[in-house]
């Protein structure tokens, strides 16, 4: 039997498990969303989906996780044999994100190498990104710069590799989202946008307004991805669960919150107040601010701070990515980490360059418009991740009951304040919701519905 490795404080488990949720999610993926569907209602209705629905949710996780003292794939089968499934669910799930993500944070690294060498401008064409993703070779090299970066913290462990980066990196990233929202919130024309991020209006709520916040909710707090499970089992007893998640919530949505005054007041200010400018998906972050950072006094500078602070907030949500997997294939083969760690890169490698090639060489292969990347974020986070969470709150809220969380919340402090609500939502509100939001992902899709 391997020892358990374990976090050596509260404050490294929760600044480890606050990196595994701040990610490119809430960088670029907040922002736009909330431009899109109000400003402030949207701003108003994630924050309480967080503390209700993302409360739960998390809670559920990393109890699960501290209870058995495994991974995903070992925790529910430790519970109850019959819901082993949803481990091997737990499992497929990251395996299916880190490649992709990975190529994403190759893509950072590109682009901070762009800023901090002074080649801003050059970023600002309109056929720069493309020509970028489309290239066979060099896309790859950064995504394997970004996987070997990863693989090295992930080798040193659970203390001296995972836990010592997040103490440094996460206070960093709330500085340089600190520099730059002051920053940009003071430039000419930014108070417009800024009205619009922070006031809430009622004719700009809509069950629309809804279904993006919670899928946003779920996409940004690392829910059903085996991560809060794992970092769970690494979680001494010790150390207050309940208030442990508070922290965590309070970090995501701090970003998140910091990222929208970072970007939809600069990009009202670049457009003339054109919501359609904050685009989804990667044409906002590396089309369309390259071009605001470009228009602005002492450009080049932020665009660098700004690059580097999204490559932080990409490296910690991929260690933990990694960490997850490594962590799988240890329970289940009882591998060295060295092994497990050797495995998992090469692995990923693969699928990921997969992905990185869907742009260029393996374009023709796609499905419903959707390029290879797209389609692996289509499989995880509208189908498999919605799934897995739906049968966890039918797990945790029939099967061993409500009751073996909140015990294992009181071990820690004496106390679960949040019981009632828990219980209410883990049984009823949030399976409803999970329905929902599974329903509309795939339908979104399909192309059949449009959010």
């Amino acid at each position: 039997m391997q020892k358990r490795s374990n976090f050596s404080s509260k404050i490294g488990f929760v600044l480890a498990a606050s990196g595994s949720a701040v990610g490119l999610g809430n960088i670029w993926r907040f922002p736009y969303l909330a431009a899109k569907y109000g400003g402030g209602t949207f701003l108003l209705t994630y924050v309480v989906l967080a503390v209700t629905f993302g409360f739960t949710l998390m809670t559920a996780e990393i109890a699960l996780g501290r209870k058995t003292g495994l991974s995903a794939i070992g925790a529910f089968t430790a519970l109850d044999k019959r819901f082993g499934f949803l481990g091997v669910l737990a499992a497929v799930i990251p395996i299916i994100i880190f490649p992709y993500y990975s190529v994403i944070g190759g893509w950072v690294l590109k682009y901070f190498s762009v800023f901090i060498s002074g080649n801003m401008k050059a970023a600002t064409g309109d056929d720069y990104f493309t020509g970028f993703i489309t290239n066979s070779v060099s896309p790859l090299l950064w995504f394997f710069l970004f996987i070997a970066l990863t693989a090295i913290i992930v080798l040193l462990g659970v203390e001296k590799g995972i836990e010592k980066v997040s103490k440094i990196m996460m206070p960093i990233l709330v500085l340089l989202s600190l520099i730059i929202a002051v920053y940009t919130v003071t430039l000419d024309g930014a108070k417009e946008g800024l009205i619009y991020y922070l006031r809430p209006r009622m004719s700009d709520f809509s069950a629309k307004t809804i279904l993006a916040a919670m899928g946003q909710m779920f996409y940004s707090m690392s829910l059903a991805m085996g991560i809060m499970i794992t970092y769970g089992s690494y979680m001494k007893k010790d150390d207050n669960l309940e208030g442990s998640v508070h922290q965590i919530e309070i970090f995501d949505t701090g970003i998140a919150f910091l990222a929208g005054l970072m970007i939809i007041p600069a990009v009202f200010v670049f457009s003339g107040g054109d919501k359609s400018a904050l685009g989804a998906g990667p044409g906002l972050m590396f089309i369309t601010l390259p071009k605001v950072f470009a228009s602005m006094k002492f450009g080049g500078f932020i665009g660098t701070i700004f690059f580097i602070m999204v490559f932080f907030a990409a490296l910690t949500s991929a260690i933990s990515l990694m960490e997850t997997i490594v962590s799988i294939f240890r329970d289940k083969f009882h591998w060295s980490r060295k092994f497990a760690c050797v495995f998992v890169t090469v692995l990923s490698l693969i699928l990921g360059s997969l992905s990185s090639l869907g742009f260029g060489p393996l374009s023709s292969v796609s499905w419903h418009g959707m390029s290879i990347l797209d389609i692996m974020d289509f499989i995880s986070n509208s189908i498999l991740m919605p799934i897995l969470a739906l049968f966890t709150c039918i797990f945790v809220g029939f099967i061993i009951k409500p009751d073996v969380v909140a015990d294992e919340v009181r071990v820690s402090g004496g106390t679960f304040k949040s019981e009632k609500l828990f219980t209410v939502m883990i049984k009823w509100i949030a399976p409803i919701l999970l329905v929902v939001i599974l329903a509309s992902s795939i339908a979104t899709g399909l192309g059949l519905f449009s959010l």
